[in-house]
């Protein structure tokens, strides 16, 4: 996301997305991205500028839209916890899409976080309540470790999974997870390349995001085939 300020005008309005307060406002530009690791190599084949009434159904759809005319199969869908909502995770189950995504831990009596008990990981079941959108049956994986001092934190890390024809070793799951952190590293390197503008026009904004992650591809291609070597288990740079 990208912080917008002032006010927003008509045309603008439909694409300033509200969300938590950061960088000193609470009005973004927001974009969902598509990335695909495929054969030890990561690029983003899609963008999509998310309006602020644009459902999360809606945009992961539209995501999984852009793959048909590339003939991409999804082997594994890897969300953000962004898209824990019930209505996310009964669409993918109708459509029979491998994924995995983290959940949010909330409530104390119930909740999920009624799930973090004991000191081992452990697959469970969990049914997910919306006031809205009603229920869903989950699968779920509690995943049990330590922070080790990361981030100045020691004891023992929880971490709660939703997942849908995912078959991993509980103690390989959060390793599994951490291929989609990749996209991270893109966003940071998307932040270094992108145009700095004061224009407020979306139609602008999007096209000097999508420009910054083509040249993101671009950077990954030439390392990949000019600068790394071969080597059993992947290239190396």
């Amino acid at each position: 996301m990208i912080p917008y300020y002032g006010v927003p005008s008509d045309s603008e309005a439909a694409y300033v997305y509200r969300s938590q307060a950061k960088a000193g406002t609470t009005r973004f530009f927001a974009y969902a991205t598509l990335y695909v690791i495929c054969r030890n190599q990561r690029v983003s084949l899609g963008i999509h500028a998310v309006p602020c009434d644009e459902t999360l159904v809606a945009t992961v759809s539209y995501l999984l839209a852009m793959l048909s005319p590339l003939r991409v199969r999804v082997k594994r869908l890897l969300l953000d916890r962004g898209f824990y909502a019930v209505p996310v995770i009964r669409w993918l189950k109708a459509l029979n899409i491998p994924f995995l995504m983290p959940a949010v831990i909330r409530g104390k009596p119930g909740g999920t976080r009624a799930l973090l008990v004991g000191r081992k990981s452990h697959f469970t079941s969990y049914t997910l309540n919306s006031s809205s959108y009603g229920s869903v049956q989950c699968r779920m994986a509690v995943v049990c470790g330590y922070h080790k001092g990361f981030k100045g934190q020691h004891g023992i890390c929880d971490v709660v999974y939703v997942l849908h024809r995912i078959k991993v070793a509980l103690h390989q799951l959060h390793d599994y997870y951490r291929e989609r952190f990749g996209i991270e590293t893109s966003y940071r390197l998307k932040n270094q390349c992108r145009i700095r503008t004061t224009t407020k026009n979306p139609i602008l904004r999007f096209l000097f995001v999508a420009l910054a992650f083509i040249l993101v591809n671009l950077w990954v291609y030439l390392l990949g085939y000019f600068v790394s070597r071969p080597r059993p288990g992947g290239q190396v740079v």
